[in-house]
C-alpha cells in the first residue's frame, strides 16, 4: 500500500464504480432490492466484462482480452 491519500491504490475500483453508476445505477429506478441485484449482475457479467471496450486493454473488453492473451500460448 501506498502513503495515506495516494490515490493508486484504488483506482482500478474506483473506475469501475464510477462506470456502473453512471451508466446503469443513476438511470434506473429499482423497485426492489432483487431487482438491483439483478440488473447489477447483468451489467458486469453481460456488458461490462463481454462488450465494453476497456482503454488500459488495448480498446478491448476483458473477455476479447483475456482470449486474445490465452490464445498466444
Amino acid at each position: 500500500m501506498s502513503k495515506k491519500g495516494d490515490c493508486w491504490d484504488n483506482a482500478v475500483a474506483e473506475s469501475f464504480f464510477h462506470a456502473l453508476k453512471v451508466e446503469l445505477i443513476h438511470r434506473m429506478k429499482f423497485k426492489t432490492r432483487e431487482e438491483a441485484k439483478i440488473k447489477i449482475f447483468e451489467y458486469v457479467e453481460m456488458y461490462y466484462n463481454r462488450k465494453r471496450a476497456h482503454s488500459t486493454l488495448g480498446f478491448l473488453s476483458p473477455f476479447d482480452y483475456e482470449n486474445v492473451l490465452y490464445n498466444l500460448y
